[in-house]
């Protein structure tokens, strides 16, 4: 059995900085009625003339390779979770591999929403101590603005979902990286945050473009109050079963690196950890909802900032759409 540890980190966000003011102009809504809600004051939209869920996966690809010291060539497989893929089909995985230039190595696509990338790092772990694979690109991006309903009648999402790509290198390693990964979903809950379209179980005149007429089940629909209500519970669920897992405590933890749904949601779930500020890593109120890419997008900001250190213990967690949640424990 082998190791895998995370050598590289990346992240690449749009330029165009959209602000909660910025919003007010087009639904009824203010900076102080957002940052209340949500913790956040401004996220990245793309600018859909150049930016793409794959070429924005690939700067932060070859962030993360310069980093882990690495050509893309040496990389054996890919991992890629996203929720906004560039096509219906085929996946962002293989969009991925033309963009860095790779031939042959296998891509995965990975669909767990803002579970997904902890889905994807488990995954590639598996590959990795198997003896499988010895270097993976793991990444989470996503494109949400285009799809979002910016008027007042959409706003509950509108003003949460954001655009962005992050990804890591992960690499078989003598000592221990990633400890433990722990993955969860209850399907009861699917429509309680969910897309419903365009899905296959249709009559076939509701899947052909020219019949559509009613685009509203394109849209996001969330039940804010049921997923705040679970995802509290279900993130100190999974973070106290990967510190269990490996009999550590919460002392221990050196940096908890949540999925960035909502500020409200972390500050809670810090507050009954007993967490200090410096123990948590917050980006959301400067990025938004990115989905799948939050958490690795979180990570490359922390160790760009120097609050990831070598030997540190880092816990990963997430709650989304499923519903799934999911933790990974690492040790740096």
């Amino acid at each position: 059995m082998y190791h895998s540890k995370i050598t590289g980190t990346g992240h690449h966000v749009p330029e165009a900085v959209i602000t909660n003011d910025y919003l007010s102009t087009l639904m009824e809504t203010s900076d102080a009625w957002i940052t209340e809600r949500t913790g956040i004051r401004e996220r990245r939209w793309i600018d859909p003339a150049k930016d793409t869920v794959a070429n924005m996966s690939a700067k932060a690809s070859r962030m993360a390779l310069k980093k882990a010291g690495l050509q893309p060539g040496d990389i054996d497989f890919i991992v890629f979770a996203t929720i906004t893929p560039d096509y219906f089909f085929p996946g962002s995985g293989v969009l991925l591999q033309r963009e860095l230039g790779i031939e042959n190595i296998g891509a995965l696509d990975i669909r767990n929403a803002c579970s997904g990338f902890i889905y994807a790092l488990s995954v590639a772990d598996q590959f990795i101590k198997t003896g499988m694979y010895k270097n993976i690109l793991v990444v989470g991006a996503e494109i949400q603005s285009t799809a979002i309903d910016v008027s007042t009648r959409g706003r509950n999402t509108a003003v949460i979902f954001a655009d962005g790509a992050g990804a890591v290198v992960l690499s078989r390693s003598e000592q221990p990286g990633v400890l433990t990964t722990h993955l969860h979903s209850d399907g009861r809950f699917a429509e309680e945050l969910y897309v419903r379209d365009p899905g296959s179980s249709r009559p076939r005149e509701e899947r052909q473009p020219e019949q559509i007429l009613d685009t509203t089940h394109f849209k996001v629909v969330m039940n804010g109050n049921q997923v705040f209500k679970h995802a509290v519970v279900r993130f100190l669920e999974v973070i106290g079963e990967a510190l269990d897992a490996n009999q550590l405590t919460t002392s221990d933890m050196s940096l908890l690196i949540p999925h960035q749904a909502n500020l409200r949601i972390s500050q809670y779930v810090q507050e009954k950890l007993g967490l200090s500020d410096e123990k948590v890593f917050n980006n959301i109120q400067r990025f938004g909802n990115t989905t799948a890419a939050s958490i690795p997008i979180a990570m490359s900001e922390a160790v760009e900032q120097g609050r990831i250190r070598e030997n540190d213990l880092i816990c990963l967690a997430a709650f989304g759409s499923g519903f799934t949640w999911a933790s990974a424990l690492i040790r740096w």
